[in-house]
């Protein structure tokens, strides 16, 4: 995975957005945000991925094929949703089977957009209460597990005052040192 801060150009959202030169995000910035990830080769990913689920409580799992070939018609929509801000009550799991594509989060206090490039072999944990977004890359294409601690659930809290006041948004603030 690479992370750098997202250029705010406007234009296809698709594109890689880094700025030039390039502004890359290290490790301690998204360990600050409590942004997660492992590089773990697809090749034999089964046992690697079981024994992160064990320790970290993900009961359940699937998959998601976004793709036009995969959505059929609701692709264009569902692509447009990804990309609203929002955030969830719960943690998103994402292990990056095939294809490749980008999650945007707000690294706070600056509410600056950092965009993670993820690839195969690529797993991410985005917290709970932080306001992130998804889009595909050029190559219109990803295949990732998603992982859950329990029922699949997938809600989107789009970004505004109702959700900024959100328990789950306030207790992540909280746990990043923001706020009160």
């Amino acid at each position: 995975m690479r992370a750098y801060y997202y250029d705010n150009i406007p234009g296809d959202q698709r594109l890689p957005h880094d700025y030039i030169p390039s502004r890359p995000v290290s490790d301690e910035t998204l360990s600050s945000i409590n942004v997660k990830y492992w590089h773990i080769p697809v090749d034999g990913y089964e046992a690697k991925i079981d024994a992160i689920a064990k320790e970290r409580g993900y009961k359940n799992r699937d998959t998601i094929n976004v793709s036009k070939e995969g959505m059929g018609d609701i692709y264009e929509e569902k692509i447009k949703t990804f990309f609203e801000e929002h955030m969830h009550e719960d943690e998103e799991i994402r292990y990056v089977l095939s294809g490749s594509g980008f999650f945007d989060v707000r690294e706070m206090p600056t509410d600056a957009w950092i965009r993670l490039a993820v690839e195969p072999g690529d797993l991410i944990v985005l917290p709970a209460g932080i306001y992130h977004r998804f889009t595909l890359d050029e190559k219109n294409a990803i295949q990732a597990m998603r992982l859950f601690q329990d029922e699949p659930k997938w809600i989107p809290h789009n970004r505004g005052d109702v959700t900024d006041v959100n328990p789950h948004r306030v207790e992540y603030l909280k746990t990043i040192g923001v706020g009160a």
